[in-house]
């Protein structure tokens, strides 16, 4: 039947072959689903959870219909095709659907393969309109208004495909598959390649507090960090051996350092698909774990999702399928190294969207390093990674590649999470190469990937984090001193290591890592030292102070993990979240609050020994070192000599900036 009808809660628009569902999913927000296929369906993956029962209004008539759910209300027309969001209190207008005059439609469905379809969602650009979000990626922008994004997840970009408007609304696409968003001048155009509907979910919020709380209602919200992962974390590629992992947690005790988090980096397995340790190099995990507990240091260990042919595990798991497939030629995903044979091998990449294949991942690290006492895990390759990027001719669990291979990190992320919570253990943590929407209720932090070591990637850096806190990932960070290259010896990296150092102590999770030169790239990639003594002594005496001031913020912190995991508020934040009423606030990208009362302005740039500085309007400033109070609403120049990041307390708030003697 052709028009409108209510069915329940939802407003349901018959037109031709379309269907399309409204329906309020949470406050002040509304779903809507569209196909050109025989129904609207409920089992396809997604990111949402199940919504708390709402009231709404629905109106119909014969040319008009709408629904209201609180600050939020659709608008439809028989004879325009599209769907109108605004605000029923005033009127005005947060988002709508455009087509242009002949074609394409708003929404216009393309036959794929199947039942699937290239769909395609057209909504009208606005010239003072800021978009946010999107997960993270390289391009250096914190503002996306102008940028065209793949919906792909690989090394150093990841794909959340949740915006934040200036305008007063945040908008998730509801949909695993590969695709991308065109957030142009004329128009905003979101592509799924393949899958058998749209959908997407649209909330409304008076501040971006408010649209995170409703979105996190609407995902899941963050575990509360647990209190060892939000001191300092020491990582490197790689320490090779039990005894050489043990000797670094060692030497920072000796030191007086604090070290809350050691890593054991990959090839500590003999083959991929062990998921255990190498007995020659590691012979007893249970006494190393126990050492560093009396240490007060978790261990956290590399977790591939990949499989080298040779594994035992490998037949068993081909047998029950519990691999990727591939939809032509042998399912080789990626070729890489391995301890044996020498040199490239090709390895089989589990399906995380498989719940067998979760499961029997987590029953393997179960034997291999949880029962050792191993409680921390890094997946690393969550993306997966693969090569070339042919999603076309990925076979999930789930599906094509196209349709569904975009929900892999969160699934991953999903297995170990549920097989912790199935140990008994409530404090869960998972370090992790990408995420999509919902995996902030897996536990899963996200780190900035393989990324090169210069003060140019650093500036990205910021804005990366800064998008992925307004994508509702609260736990974040990146390779401190960035990932490829860097000479310990080399002035231009020392410097760069202070100042990614200094950024790093006011990221969520603060960890040091990288391939440092001499770096062995054959047979088994490896690098040089990467300890905060291991820059010369300048360096040191810089980075260790920063240690001991993370530590004197522990307290501060672990109240902004509280909100995070209680309201979805990052801690870590552009100026405008804190500050909405400042329109000049919405223009700073190099700067950030973490939490509500310290303000950072990282040094960007090399030789830079000041900078400049923004302060928000509605409050004074203190400056942290030297207790200056200023007030708000304008722009000064701060000292900032290599061994001081520039730092602001907000109105009367006091922290623990400076040590006391």
């Amino acid at each position: 039947m052709a028009g409108f009808e209510q069915q329940d809660q939802a407003l349901v628009w018959n037109l031709g072959h379309q269907t399309v569902r409204i329906e309020p999913w949470g406050s002040d927000s509304l779903r809507v689903r569209a196909t050109e296929n025989a129904e609207i369906r409920d089992d396809l993956p997604q990111a949402l959870v199940a919504p708390p029962a709402t009231t709404v209004q629905i109106e119909i008539n014969a040319a008009r219909a709408s629904i209201r759910n609180g600050s939020m209300a659709a608008e439809v027309w028989l004879d325009k095709n599209t769907i109108r969001f605004i605000n029923p209190n005033t009127g005005g207008e947060y988002l709508a659907e455009d087509a242009p005059r002949h074609w394409p439609p708003a929404r216009n469905f393309r036959h794929a393969a199947g039942d699937n379809f290239e769909v395609q969602a057209r909504f009208k650009a606005y010239e003072d309109e800021r978009l946010y979000g999107l997960g993270q990626h390289q391009h250096g922008y914190l503002d996306q208004k102008g940028c065209v994004i793949d919906l792909v997840q690989f090394n150093t970009e990841s794909s959340v495909p949740f915006l934040l408007s200036s305008r007063g609304y945040g908008f998730l696409w509801n949909n695993p598959a590969v695709g991308r968003v065109e957030l142009g001048r004329n128009a905003t155009r979101w592509i799924a390649h393949a899958t058998v509907q749209l959908d997407y979910w649209i909330t409304a919020g008076s501040t971006p507090a408010d649209i995170l709380e409703h979105y996190a209602d609407a995902t899941g919200y963050t575990p509360m960090m647990p209190d060892w992962a939000m001191g300092f974390w020491q990582c490197k590629l790689r320490y090779s051996t039990q005894e050489e992992l043990l000797s670094v947690a060692r030497e920072y005790k000796r030191r007086g350092l604090p070290l809350s988090v050691i890593v054991a980096d990959f090839f500590h397995w003999s083959l991929q698909g062990d998921w255990q340790f190498d007995p020659a190099k590691w012979p007893d995990p249970a006494a190393m774990v126990r050492e560093l507990e009396e240490l007060g240091i978790k261990l956290m260990v590399s977790i591939w999702p990949t499989v080298n042919a040779l594994n035992p595990n490998f037949k068993e798991m081909q047998q029950r399928g519990l691999l990727i497939r591939t939809e032509r030629g042998i399912p080789v995903l990626l070729s890489y190294v391995d301890n044996k044979p020498e040199g490239p091998v090709n390895l089989y990449i589990y399906d995380a969207t498989n719940p067998e294949a979760r499961q029997y991942i987590w029953q393997k690290a179960r034997a291999g390093y949880y029962r050792h006492g191993v409680k921390a895990w890094w997946l690393d390759e969550t993306e997966p990674e693969i090569d070339p990027l042919h999603f076309d001719n990925m076979r999930y669990h789930l599906g094509n590649g196209q349709a569904v291979a975009n929900i892999y990190p969160m699934m991953h992320a999903r297995g170990f999470y549920e097989g912790m919570q199935a140990e008994g253990e409530q404090e869960i943590l998972l370090l992790c190469r990408a995420a999509w929407a919902g995996s902030q209720r897996y536990g899963a932090a996200v780190w900035t990937g393989d990324i090169y070591s210069t003060f140019e990637v650093l500036q990205a850096q910021v804005r990366a984090g800064l998008n992925m806190a307004l994508s509702g990932i609260p736990w974040w960070c990146t390779d401190i001193g960035g990932f490829y290259g860097g000479d310990p010896d080399s002035p231009y990296f020392r410097e760069l290591i202070v100042r990614w150092f200094q950024f790093g102590a006011f990221c969520p999770l603060f960890r040091l890592h990288g391939w440092r030169e001499p770096a062995v790239r054959y047979p088994i990639p490896s690098g040089g030292s990467n300890e905060v003594w291991s820059f010369g002594d300048e360096a040191y005496a810089i980075l260790s102070g920063y240690l001991f001031l993370r530590e004197r913020l522990r307290s501060y912190i672990a109240t902004q993990m509280r909100l995070a995991h209680e309201k979805g508020i990052p801690p870590m934040r552009p100026l405008f979240f804190d500050f909405p009423q400042d329109a000049a606030s919405f223009n700073i990208d190099d700067q950030f609050m973490f939490g509500p009362d310290l303000m950072v302005a990282p040094v960007l740039h090399q030789g830079e020994r000041n900078r400049s500085v923004y302060l928000p309007t509605g409050t004074s400033w203190k400056e942290a070192w030297s207790d200056q109070v200023l007030d708000g609403g304008q722009m000064i120049t701060a000292d900032a000599p290599l061994d001081r990041i520039p730092l602001y307390l907000r109105g009367q708030a006091r922290l623990p900036i400076r040590a006391v003697n």
